[in-house]
C-alpha cells in the first residue's frame, strides 16, 4: 500500500486543489450528507417507539428533538474524525480530493478537536434522553471510528460489511431514546439497515474502483474483480427478501410495498448481470438503492400515522 501512496503522490501536486468556502469546508468535514440521511433512519426508530408503544406524540416530542440533534451531532463528529484520519489517502479519490483535510483550509488539530467537540455535545445531548441510546450510539461511533475507519478500511475487503454495524445503529439510537427496552422491530430496522449497505457500497466501489486502488483501499472490487462483487451485491439483496414479513405489525400495504421494492432490486439486478455492462450494472444498482432506502423508511412513517 506504500508504494501505491507514494506514486500516487508524484502525479498530484495539493496546492492546485481548489480552496472551499467555511461553510462548504464544515460540511465536507462532517459528510453532511451523511448526517442528513440519517436523520430519516432515526426518526423512523423514534417514531415507531411511540407509535408502537401507544405513547403520546406530544410528551414524546422533548426526547424526540434531543436523540435527533444528540445523534446528528455524534454521527457528524464521527464523520470528521474519519476524515482527520483518511487525510493521507483522500487526495487519491475523485470524490475526497478536495476536502478541507486535504487543501490544508482546515488544520489537522482544528478538524480532530472539532470532531471530540461535536462527540462529546452529542453524548451530552443523548444524555438527556436515555443511557441505552448513548449506548448505542458509543457503540456506532466506536465501530465506524475504530473498527472501520483504523483497522478494517484499509486492511480488509470485509470493510463494508463491518462500516455496516455504524450505518444500521441510528434507528436503535432513536428507538432506545424513547423505549430502552428494544422492542423486535427496532432489531428488524437494525437488520435492514444492516443488509442494505453492503449492495450499496460495492455498486459504489464498483464506479470508483480505480480511485479506490490508486488509494491502496482493499475493497471488494478492487482485490477480487467486478464478477465476484455483483454476487455478493445479488447475495446481500436476497437477505433483504424476507425482513418485511418480521415486520407485520407495520400493516400489510407495508409487507406489500417492501416486497415489491425487494423484487424490484432483484429483477433490476438480473437484468443488469446478464447485460455484462459493469458500469450499468454498478450505476443503476448504486441509484435504486438510494431510492429503495429512502421509499422504505417513508413508507414506514406513513403506513404507521394514526388516522
Amino acid at each position: 500500500m506504500e508504494q501505491i501512496l507514494d506514486n500516487a503522490k508524484k502525479d498530484i501536486n495539493l496546492s492546485e486543489l481548489p480552496p472551499n468556502s467555511l461553510k462548504k469546508d464544515l460540511f465536507s468535514l462532517m459528510k453532511i450528507g451523511i448526517v442528513n440521511s440519517n436523520i430519516l433512519t432515526t426518526f423512523t426508530g423514534i417514531w415507531l417507539a411511540i407509535r408502537l408503544n401507544n405513547l403520546d406524540i406530544l410528551q414524546s416530542l422533548p426526547k424526540a428533538l434531543l436523540a435527533l440533534i444528540g445523534s446528528s451531532l455524534i454521527i457528524a463528529g464521527s464523520c470528521v474524525i474519519n476524515n482527520f484520519y483518511d487525510r493521507d489517502i483522500d487526495p487519491y479519490m475523485e470524490r475526497t480530493k478536495n476536502r478541507p483535510t486535504v487543501t490544508g483550509s482546515i488544520k489537522p488539530l482544528n478538524t480532530i478537536l472539532l470532531g471530540i467537540a461535536l462527540l462529546i455535545a452529542g453524548f451530552i445531548t443523548l444524555s438527556f434522553t436515555t443511557m441505552m441510546a448513548v449506548v448505542y450510539a458509543f457503540i456506532g461511533a466506536f465501530s465506524y471510528i475504530v473498527l472501520y475507519t483504523m483497522w478494517t478500511k484499509r486492511h480488509y475487503t470485509l470493510n463494508t460489511v463491518i462500516g455496516s454495524i455504524s450505518g444500521a445503529v441510528p434507528p436503535l439510537i432513536g428507538w432506545a431514546a424513547i423505549d430502552p427496552n428494544l422492542h423486535f422491530v427496532a432489531w428488524m430496522l437494525f437488520l435492514v439497515m444492516f443488509i442494505w449497505q453492503p449492495p450499496h457500497f460495492l455498486a459504489l466501489a464498483m464506479r470508483r474502483t480505480e480511485e479506490y486502488r490508486a488509494a491502496g483501499i482493499p475493497m471488494l472490487p478492487v482485490v477480487y474483480g467486478f464478477e465476484i462483487t455483483k454476487r455478493q451485491v445479488m447475495i446481500w439483496i436476497l437477505c433483504l427478501l424476507p425482513l418485511p414479513f418480521y415486520l407485520h405489525q407495520l400493516g400489510l400495504p407495508f409487507i406489500i410495498l417492501a416486497s415489491l421494492l425487494n423484487i424490484g432490486w432483484i429483477v433490476l439486478g438480473i437484468y443488469c448481470y446478464r447485460t455484462k455492462d459493469d458500469e450499468k450494472f454498478s450505476k443503476l444498482m448504486f441509484i435504486y438503492s438510494l431510492n429503495y432506502l429512502t421509499i422504505l423508511f417513508i413508507s414506514m412513517i406513513v403506513f404507521t400515522l394514526p388516522f
